[in-house]
Parts: C-alpha cells; sequence; structure tokens
C-alpha cells in the first residue's frame, strides 16, 4: 500500500494548504500514455499552464513509432518550460542537404529512414531535479541525483550527483564525494517500496546518508 501522501496512482499529487488539488502538477507516469516514452513512478512534472497532452509538451519530436525512446527515473521533479529534444527532431545530416523532403513527398521515405536508423535514446536517471526552461538534448545520458539549473542546455553524459549549468551545460560541482555517490547508488532509495520511503523523508532532506542506510530494506 502506498504511504499517505507518497501514491503513485495519483494523478495530481500535490494540494494545497487549503485543499484545493494543485492540477498544475502531475505524475507523469499517470499522466502519459506513449509507446516511446518510460517514466518512473513518482516523477512529476509542474507548469503553470496544463497541458492536453504532456508528452507533446515535454519531448515534442517524438512520435509514436519512432526509433528511438525516452527514459525517465523514479522520483525526477520537472520544472515549468523544460523541453526534451528526442533524436527524431534532427534532419538527415550525411547527404548535401539536411532538407527533410520526405515528409512532404511521401514515396521518398525510404531515403528518408535508411538515414535516421540509429538513433539514440535520451535517458535520465533517478531523482533529477530539471530547473525551469531547461533543454535536454537528443541522446543525453543524465545520471541519478544530478542538479540541471535553470535554462541549461544539456547534452552527452551527465555523470551521477552533480550541478550542471549554463550553455552548453557544464559541471558546476560535484554534490557528493565518490565515495558517498557510490554508497547513494548502491542503497538505491528510489527503489524502496513506498512507506520505506516515506520513512526517510527526514534523513533525505538532511542529507544523512548513515541514517538512511540503517532505513534500507
Amino acid at each position: 500500500m502506498p504511504a499517505g501522501f507518497l501514491d503513485p496512482a495519483v494523478l495530481h499529487p500535490m494540494r494545497f494548504p487549503d485543499g484545493r488539488v494543485n492540477r498544475g502538477l502531475v505524475h507523469l507516469a499517470r499522466a502519459i500514455d506513449h509507446p516511446n516514452i518510460r517514466v518512473g513512478d513518482f516523477t512529476y512534472a509542474s507548469t503553470f499552464d496544463p497541458p492536453e497532452d504532456w508528452a507533446a509538451r515535454l519531448a515534442p519530436y517524438l512520435y509514436p513509432g519512432a526509433p528511438e525512446r525516452l527514459q525517465i527515473g523514479r522520483f525526477c521533479q520537472i520544472a515549468d518550460g523544460v523541453r526534451i529534444i528526442t533524436a527524431s527532431a534532427n534532419h538527415p545530416m550525411a547527404g548535401i542537404s539536411t532538407y527533410p523532403f520526405a515528409i512532404f513527398d511521401h514515396q521518398r521515405v525510404g531515403d528518408y529512414i535508411d538515414q535516421i536508423t540509429g538513433l539514440p535514446d535520451t535517458v535520465i536517471g533517478h531523482d533529477v531535479w530539471i530547473g525551469d526552461g531547461a533543454t535536454v538534448l537528443p541522446g543525453a545520458r543524465i545520471g541519478s541525483g544530478v542538479i540541471i539549473g535553470a535554462g541549461a542546455v544539456v547534452g552527452g553524459t551527465v555523470p551521477d550527483y552533480v550541478v550542471v549549468a549554463g550553455n552548453p551545460a557544464r559541471i558546476i560541482r560535484h554534490r557528493f564525494d565518490a565515495g558517498t555517490v557510490a554508497r547513494l547508488l548502491a542503497l538505491a532509495w528510489w527503489d524502496w517500496p513506498a512507506a520505506q520511503v516515506a520513512r526517510a523523508t527526514a534523513a533525505l532532506a538532511r542529507g544523512d546518508v548513515a541514517a538512511l542506510a540503517e532505513l534500507a530494506p
């Protein structure tokens, strides 16, 4: 059973102090039904302008049946204005022209498909905070525990538990030393049962790794 406030089945998991549901914040796993997108439980997105289609808002170039996928872990936090540019947004670049002739003349689609095979998946780890207006580029591999600054443009591989910012995004600092990062990844608290996570929230907030380890199931 979920632990009180931690219920992954709820579409809108947050209420204001007066009891009103915050309809601008959703559990993405409940809000998105897209064959190319996989989102872990408890990951939420927040916006001031709730869309009809959350998949189109976050990953507008990822169409059903595209040759790549978007994978987002558990307990991620995605702020307003975040956009994930998946590999299908790219135009073929091996030829002389990058003009996508095939989208206007489907008889030429074979030439186009031959050029876009093997597109990379975009993978976002667990407990990643993506700040307001950030952009994730095609094929990015973002580790767990990463913080992405507002407006950052992130591509390539981002290691676990770092803070990145800027355009192009660069590492501003490491959140923990290497030994602590290894311990956190081994604990993988995001995979714990909801009741166990609920008991661990104080340790998580304090950054008390020893206390967190004592609560491990």
